[in-house]
């Protein structure tokens, strides 16, 4: 009996360490490449998928956000004068949440493009400058608050010694989670109960488990890369960029990599009407590649 039972467990972990195998050779179409939709920005950054899977980016230096339709495939402008905005999210009422760092700013944008700045610092003092965020199903959100200094900054004095991870709730009180040499993408996924935040100048990835509203593990290692912006699909696989995109499973192994012909690789998304096309920013373009997963939700 107790031979059976050891063959049987044998069977199934080599099952589902073959399943895993079959999924990682089926994530991608063969000979399907990365489509460059448009190429008219200065630098494009901080895309996010709206609950209808269109998808909304920016183009910091110039000061703007554009919107990527998946019905006709043609990008428009969205919005002009956005606070310099960075890295964006949707939040759970499809708001969506911009890191808008010429002053330092959270800002609440609406589908009809009415503004709410919703915060400017941290203990009285200016954010250094928020970089990017993920808000959860709390109605709180994690951002991060590295140091780039810009040369469009007017007047900046930094205020803040460290380079942190923050969480904010629904009632609007901020707390300083962990400090890093220079903490950059983000993103989470309520099903896995995981938030994913890079450690760029580090050249790490760190892990937490979502233990409740604002609450996280201590953090792990995940893999010794650092990352610009970042993004994950339904299976767990971690999406992080740079040189192209790198994608890693959930233990931390690299298992597949998509060249990007661009100087840098900025971040990266999961849109479209089934929520399986990978949107990505890449220096002054942008690309979409059809996938047969799904970005997780």
């Amino acid at each position: 009996m107790k031979n059976i039972c050891r063959i049987g467990l044998i069977g199934l972990v080599f099952a589902l360490v073959n399943c895993q195998s079959v999924n990682n050779r089926n994530m991608f179409y063969d000979g399907v490449q990365p489509e460059k939709i448009s190429d008219q920005f200065s630098f494009t950054e901080g895309p996010s998928a709206d609950k209808e899977g269109n998808i909304y980016f920016t183009d910091q230096p110039n000061d703007k956000i554009y919107l990527w339709d998946w019905r006709t495939n043609q990008v428009t402008l969205f919005l002009d004068k956005t606070g310099r905005a960075n890295g964006t999210h949707f939040d759970k009422d499809d708001f969506l949440i911009t890191c808008s760092d010429e002053k330092g700013e959270i800002w609440k944008i609406s589908k009809d493009k009415k503004v709410e700045i919703l915060f400017k610092g941290f203990e009285g003092k200016r954010l250094n400058g928020p970089n990017d965020i993920w808000n959860d199903a709390f109605g709180g959100m994690y951002f991060t608050d590295p140091l780039y200094e810009r040369d469009y900054w007017t007047d900046f004095k930094q205020e803040l010694s460290h380079k942190s991870l923050y969480y904010r709730n629904k009632n609007g009180k901020i707390n300083k989670l962990e400090t890093f040499t220079q903490p950059n993408g983000i993103v989470g996924s309520e099903t896995i109960k995981k938030l994913y935040i890079s450690d760029i100048d580090a050249g790490k990835t760190y892990e937490y488990d979502i233990l409740g509203e604002g609450k996280l593990s201590e953090r792990k290692l995940f893999c010794e890369m650092g990352s610009d912006g970042m993004t994950l699909d339904k299976h767990g696989n971690l999406y992080l960029t740079g040189d192209g995109v790198h994608v890693f499973n959930r233990s931390g192994k690299k298992i597949y990599h998509i060249p990007i012909p661009e100087k840098w690789t900025s971040n990266v998304t999961f849109g479209g009407e089934n929520n399986d096309v990978l949107f990505i920013t890449a220096s002054k373009s942008v690309y979409i590649l059809p996938t047969k997963v799904k970005g997780i939700k």
